[in-house]
């Protein structure tokens, strides 16, 4: 007997699609005689938010459950053969809902249909989390048992112990399994992706496992859902090394040997408390050059980002339904990036289009840039010019009003350029991805219904310094597919003369430093400042970002990629008075 480790990549919901997969595996030769471990809520998907609390939803969930459970008796496994699956258990009362769990269910030769052995016990409520607005936490930690064998059992976040909780799982799993031989202990997770998560999980799972002393079997799922990425990296650690690990972002399963029995008694009892969410407002900083910068991404960690932003484009467009893809090329560096980056995950049977819409400032410049990525990438590049759109806007609006200047003027350039590549969109069923860099997005830097338009953002979670270092390292393993000019030229809207963003922004590595220490939370203004970076430009920044919260509540998702969420984990209110 081994166990079976499924990272499993299901659309949320998708009851046929997780059956189908169910009765897939059974017909394998190596099905049977096994424990077969799948993702936290595995049966309905994750996250789930409103959707767990529709009554069509309860309904069709519980018609799959006894539809399970009826497989199972007819395939009647002649080996002793369990599921541990990640699934809900909803207590209705006439008629009534009165709770949920987020529960490990059993289906096995032993108990013939779906038992709930476990309840998770921290419900997350920070950042992307809302757990505790949908779940009843469990109290009690289990021992599962099966075939001679013995497992403690945890759910995603029930492996870190914060300051946050009260409850501690792993102390009360501790305790539980005190003077008993088991076998290691088994976590299903939905663990969400960032840069660097990889290895922090790895840790703790390290940590865990040799301060008890016995192995760890690791679950989590893979894909994307709306702006969450799942990474994957199940993996099985024990007697202090790593045995197995599970491809990353991809759907993958594997066998893994189950260990000789561990005696665990009062002498292997140590604290294993670690905070968790608590870290997530602890900034990326480093000194370079006796000056506080957020630091450079590494090579590692741009391919890293690479396989996160492919996930996330390519499953928000397939479970949306979508094969088409369209971007607004200006020959800046944030659109030339993402077209880039569309170009390279590009799919059999999908398309993308770029168009290039030029006005009374733009740059001689920004057409060639245009012309020769998509040359480079193989796209096709239209263009559609709305120099004269825009003057016959100009008049139109002087003959009711006083004449168009300014902001104004500038801002209805980039709104013109919104409604035409939306136009283009109704036309030919593309999906808009937006093009706005992080920076952008926390100062306001960019307009309502202009090139704040899109239906997802792929480089929102990217400072500008950022998407930099990304285009120069895909162009280090793409043969400089990117123009140089692009990314060398000053950065610019070209919404008037002679235009370019550090008129109206800190330099960027400065920008950057500051919204990363204040994004995190952790930093206030007098903070920032004593760490050297420039008050006017510290005291102008916080500024921008708290009055541009407005913009950014009607942004569309962000995929997120650090730690702490820029779009949907971000919930600040809009009016407020603001303290800095």
């Amino acid at each position: 007997m081994q166990i079976y480790i499924h990272q499993t990549h299901h659309r949320i919901a998708d009851f046929d699609e997780i059956f189908s997969y169910l009765k897939e595996i059974s017909q394998a030769d190596d099905f049977e005689g096994h424990i077969h471990i799948f993702p936290e809520l595995f049966l309905t998907g994750y996250p789930l938010q409103d959707l767990c609390l529709q009554r069509d939803f309860i309904d069709s969930y519980h018609q799959f459950i006894d539809d399970l459970n009826a497989w199972w008796q007819e395939l009647a496994p002649k080996k002793e053969t369990a599921l541990l699956m990640g699934g809900l258990d909803y207590e209705i009362h006439d008629d009534l809902l009165e709770s949920i769990s987020n529960c490990v269910f059993e289906l096995s030769t032993e108990s013939k249909k779906l038992v709930n052995l476990y309840n998770k016990m921290l419900l997350p409520s920070y950042d992307i989390f809302d757990e505790t607005k949908y779940f009843t936490p469990g109290n009690e930690a289990t021992i599962w048992n099966f075939a001679e064998k013995s497992f403690g059992l945890l759910i995603c976040e029930d492996m870190w112990d914060s300051a946050h909780y009260a409850t501690k799982p792993i102390a009360l799993l501790q305790e539980k399994a005190k003077n008993q031989k088991i076998n290691g202990i088994i976590n299903f997770s939905a663990s969400p992706y960032h840069l660097g998560k990889e290895k922090s999980r790895l840790e703790r799972v390290a940590f865990i496992s040799d301060t008890l002393g016995t192995p760890y079997y690791y679950v989590n799922r893979v894909g994307s859902e709306d702006e969450i990425i799942f990474d994957g990296g199940s993996l099985v650690y024990g007697q202090n090394k790593l045995h197995h690990k599970a491809m990353s972002f991809v759907a993958d399963k594997f066998l893994a040997p189950i260990f000789e029995a561990k005696q665990l008694t009062e002498e292997t009892f140590k604290k294993v408390d670690e905070h968790t969410w608590d870290s997530l407002f602890n900034p990326r900083l480093e000194t370079r050059d006796d000056k506080v910068r957020i630091p450079e991404l590494s090579d590692e960690e741009c391919e890293e980002i690479l396989h996160a932003l492919n996930i996330g484009i390519q499953d928000y467009a397939r479970k949306c339904g979508m094969n088409k893809f369209l971007v607004a090329l200006s020959g800046g560096m944030d659109s030339a990036l993402v077209l880039t980056l569309v170009r390279l995950f590009l799919k059999e049977g999908q398309e993308v289009e770029a168009v290039y819409m030029p006005g009374q400032f733009s740059a001689t410049l920004s057409w060639e840039i245009s012309m020769k990525l998509c040359q480079n990438l193989g796209i096709k590049l239209s263009s559609l010019p709305i120099k004269f759109l825009h003057s016959s806007v100009r008049n139109q609006f002087s003959q009711t009003f006083e004449p168009m200047e300014g902001l104004a003027d500038e801002n209805i350039q980039s709104r013109l350029r919104g409604a035409l590549i939306y136009a283009r969109s109704n036309q030919t069923g593309a999906m808009v991805l937006n093009t706005s860099n992080k920076s952008e997005l926390a100062v306001g830097y960019s307009t309502l219904y202009g090139d704040s338009v899109g239906a997802l953002s792929v480089l929102g979670d990217l400072y500008k310094s950022e998407v930099y270092s990304l285009a120069k390292y895909i162009n280090k393993k793409f043969h400089n597919i990117i123009p140089d000019d692009v990314i060398t030229r000053p950065a610019s809207a070209e919404l008037r003369e002679n235009q370019e963003d550090q008129q109206s922004l800190p330099a960027y590595e400065i920008l950057d430093t500051i919204l990363e220490c204040h994004l995190s939370y952790n930093y206030s203004k007098e903070d920032i400042i004593n760490l050297g970076l420039p008050k006017d430009d510290v005291e102008k920044t916080l500024r921008l970002c708290t009055f541009s919260e407005y913009k950014r509540k009607q942004f569309c998702p962000i995929l997120k990629i650090k730690s702490k969420s820029f779009g949907f984990g971000r919930r600040m209110p809009i009016c407020k008075k603001s303290n800095i």
